[in-house]
């Protein structure tokens, strides 16, 4: 028997049908070791038309759902993202939640003890941190002194049950908690809700205890798309355009400058679905973001919005 053969596949699910859902559902098709056997979503015509051409199912019931599959992916609108993580983390199932893990700190918090309790691993999908870890950034022996980040786009009707701190920012202010050894102790920021959907620009600056500054600065009513980032260390800054996919660094520490044709810098939410079946099979410690470290990332966040308020 190869070793393949060996490998357990996983039955794979999904629940929310929408654009996200859709991104999750095919990685599951196209990934080894993982078969995609379900899609749940509250409206069952919508979950018929996803699972239907990828030879899943399309379930309406959640605790049928459960029962069918080993792990799910949550995608559904981000303030249903605690409901559903928590039914599959109390049914056993280890779960990758897309980012963020929750709306509130109460949620979050339940989540984490429902996978201690599992013993299940909690995923979030900040798939940035892949890029990251792609670039040969988080391996920097530096702690940063600042970090300055520009994550703007322009109006959309997505996303628009959370802020765009929940929705945009924190994408950054998860890779400045990767990067930083420290917490924030400071949030001071200034911010508009435009069209009356919660806040919709922010911009802030976060002091944290061994000295690290992080600027963030997000909209989604912005005239075009803009994702930056600029890292000063000790002995140089890097660069970041995270939508050229480029970087220049004037450390003296290398980067990986064809990071673009790994695997990681191809496919980053291939690779952070990856990661999360590596760690329910044992095949690594731990999935590339853990519910603790989204947690973090969704208490700084929620501090930002405090900050404008």
């Amino acid at each position: 028997m190869t070793q393949e053969a060996q490998v357990q596949v996983l039955k794979a699910g999904v629940v929310g049908a929408g654009v996200f859902g859709g991104y999750h559902a095919k990685k599951y098709v196209e990934l080894p070791g993982v078969e995609l056997v379900g899609v749940f979503d509250i409206d069952l015509a919508r979950a018929e038309a996803l699972a239907g051409p990828l030879g899943a199912t399309a379930y309406d019931d959640m605790d049928a759902f459960l029962a069918a599959v080993d792990v799910v992916t949550v995608a559904t609108p981000a303030v249903h993202h605690a409901k559903a993580a928590l039914a599959a983390l109390k049914a056993g199932k280890p779960v990758y939640s897309e980012k963020p893990l929750a709306v509130s700190p109460e949620d979050a918090d339940a989540l984490i003890a429902a996978a201690a309790k599992a013993g299940a691993p909690l995923a979030c999908g900040h798939q940035e941190r892949v890029v990251f870890q792609a670039m040969g950034l988080l391996d920097i022996p530096e702690q940063p002194t600042r970090l300055e980040a520009v994550r703007r786009g322009t109006p959309s009707d997505r996303n628009l049950d959370v802020s765009v701190v929940l929705d945009l920012m924190i994408h950054d202010i998860d890779l400045a908690l990767a990067l930083c050894a420290a917490d924030p102790v400071a949030v001071e920021g200034e911010g508009e809700a435009d069209r009356g959907y919660g806040l919709d620009w922010v911009k802030v600056e976060a002091t944290f205890a061994n000295g690290f500054t992080a600027v963030f600065d997000s909209s989604r009513v912005a005239e075009a798309r803009e994702r930056t980032m600029k890292v000063v260390f000790p002995s140089g800054e890097v660069e970041i355009d995270f939508l050229a996919r480029t970087f220049r660094n004037t450390t003296p520490f290398p980067l990986i400058e064809d990071f673009t044709e790994t695997p990681a810098g191809k496919d980053p939410l291939g690779q952070s679905v990856a990661g999360f079946l590596k760690a329910v099979r044992g095949e690594a410690p731990r999935p590339v973001v853990t519910g603790e470290e989204a947690a973090r990332a969704l208490d700084l966040a929620l501090a930002v919005e405090h900050s404008v308020d």
